[in-house]
């Protein structure tokens, strides 16, 4: 792998960093991205239930997201928190279909009984996440939101489908939906609709493209893209800006996807 030609100071990277995060975070770039899903919709609710779909399926080829994410919409009748509310067993079994690599229809199905359960019994996704968040970190509480999202009836393949840091994952696309969620709208990408978590306690999605370049521009050591490598990343990020340390998400993607001439 070739290394950064980028020989910053600690100043400098700060600089350099803010740039491209700035940069990256404006409406271009919901077009190619699968957060421009949940932006189809204005209710709270459909937001984050649509938001959380769509973040769970969001791996592989971008575009496949995308077009599976529309699909889900579709499945879900254009209004997910109702559907979540008030389906019959009949149109549950319309979600039959569904596939995105290993995420079949039973897992959806699944999803879908699991939500109303939380809007039911436990007060939404936002209120699940906030009540078990420790001070400066949502991890533990993505490790709790597992235990109750899957305390209905499952099939044991499906749990797979949501990562827990407490098994050393570094959760990508949950803490993605998290900084949906979480960030403030003011450039237009993030929503900010839930006002019970600061964004200081937000953490990277890491995966292999965001990991590549925090190790080029010396964010961090550790090789592995676990949750231990998460926490080194957090730390380094809020030395940067204890506030909004995810903010710095959209500069170390938009340096991986669009500058990899510089990495």
């Amino acid at each position: 792998m070739a290394k950064s030609s980028l020989k910053l100071n600690k100043t400098q990277l700060k600089e350099f960093l803010n740039e491209k995060a700035a940069l990256y975070e404006s409406p271009k770039f919901i077009v190619t991205d699968p957060i421009q899903i949940p932006h189809q919709f204005t209710q709270k609710e459909d937001i984050e239930i649509i938001g959380f779909l769509v973040a769970t399926i969001a791996w592989g080829n971008r575009k496949s997201i995308i077009t599976n994410g529309n699909k889900l919409v579709n499945l879900l009748e254009g209004n997910p928190y109702d559907f979540v509310i008030n389906h019959s067993e009949a149109e549950l079994d319309h979600l039959q279909n569904f596939v995105h690599r290993t995420f079949n229809g039973i897992d959806l199905i699944t999803f879908i009984k699991s939500l109303k359960n939380l809007y039911l019994n436990h007060g939404g996704l936002e209120a699940v996440f906030s009540k078990y968040r420790s001070k400066n970190s949502l991890q533990p509480a993505i490790s709790e939101f597992k235990k109750i999202f899957f305390e209905i009836e499952h099939l044991q393949r499906t749990q797979k489908h949501v990562s827990d840091p407490s098994k050393k994952s570094a959760a990508k696309r949950i803490n993605m939906f998290l900084r949906w969620m979480v960030r403030p709208n003011n450039a237009g990408v993030d929503f900010g609709i839930w006002n019970q978590i600061p964004a200081a306690a937000l953490s990277c999605p890491l995966d292999v493209h965001s990991g590549r370049v925090a190790r080029d521009l010396g964010l961090l050591k550790r090789k592995q893209n676990d949750a231990v490598a998460l926490a080194e990343l957090d730390t380094q990020l809020r030395k940067l800006d204890l506030k909004d340390p995810v903010k710095y998400d959209f500069a170390l993607f938009g340096l991986s996807a669009f500058e990899k001439d510089l990495f």
